[in-house]
């Protein structure tokens, strides 16, 4: 088995690797010139961009649409909570007990069967 000297001052260098030499008539087709490539990265940054922004602005409008639906909901519950109350407060006012407490109050006599008289209001 041989031995390695780690210590040893003499190292070979790397094998230098020299490029290839490429065909001057395919480069040249190749090439495109520098200010059309930024200007077409600039466009479809600048597009993609824009829709962000679009995509942004419709999130938003969605969001405010949502709270004044919301908004619109509980007034709508509030407004049958009070529907609700106020029919009750009609049904106990219309019932025939307080009706006729209230007249009497008010000095009103219900009429007797032989007073009472129908008009015939036939065509």
């Amino acid at each position: 088995m041989a031995a390695v000297d780690w210590f040893a001052t003499d190292v070979a260098a790397p094998p230098v690797r020299r490029p290839r030499p490429r065909p001057q008539s395919v480069s040249r087709a190749r090439r495109r010139a520098p200010g059309l490539r930024l200007t077409g990265g600039i466009l479809w940054i600048s597009a993609f961009a824009v829709l962000l922004a679009g995509v942004v602005a419709l999130n938003v409008a969605v969001l405010r649409v949502n709270m004044s639906v919301s908004n619109l909901t509980k007034q709508q519950l509030e407004l049958q909570a009070q529907n609700q109350a106020l029919a009750s407060q009609v049904s106990s006012a219309g019932s025939s007990i307080l009706i006729e407490r209230t007249a009497r109050r008010l000095g009103l006599t219900p009429a007797s069967a032989t007073e009472t008289s129908y008009l015939d209001l036939g065509r």
